[in-house]
């Protein structure tokens, strides 16, 4: 073999594992961004599990309960929001602490009118 064949075979080595290697960093990069996102939405279903059952167990109150919670409360990491733009309406809306406008779950019961309520 010449002593220039062998420096050009060389060379297409050294290329060829600069190639791969960038290429085991686009993977690994890959790789750990979907591991991240996989925590992220898992965090979120856990969040969003945390804000059905709140919304859940406001559902459930009667009316003069309902009427005692109107406004914006915390309920733990949450904050529940419960309105009643009609009579016999309530809108009953769950956020996260950190971002309390913006609502992740929101529902309106009925609430039969007893006749003495205002």
């Amino acid at each position: 073999m010449l002593r220039s064949n062998r420096g050009i075979a060389l060379l297409e080595t050294l290329v060829a594992l600069a190639i791969v290697s960038g290429a085991g960093l686009a993977l690994l990069d890959l790789v750990t961004g979907g591991l991240r996102a996989e925590r992220d939405a898992r965090e979120r279903e856990r969040v969003l599990a945390v804000e059905d059952r709140v919304l859940t167990a406001l559902t459930l109150l009667k009316r003069g309960e309902l009427d005692r919670r109107l406004g914006r409360h915390a309920v733990g990491e949450l904050v529940a929001d419960i309105e009643r733009p009609e009579r016999t309406l309530y809108r009953i809306a769950v956020s996260q602490e950190q971002s309390p406008h913006v609502e992740d779950l929101v529902t309106v019961v009925y609430r039969r009118d007893t006749g003495n309520a205002p």
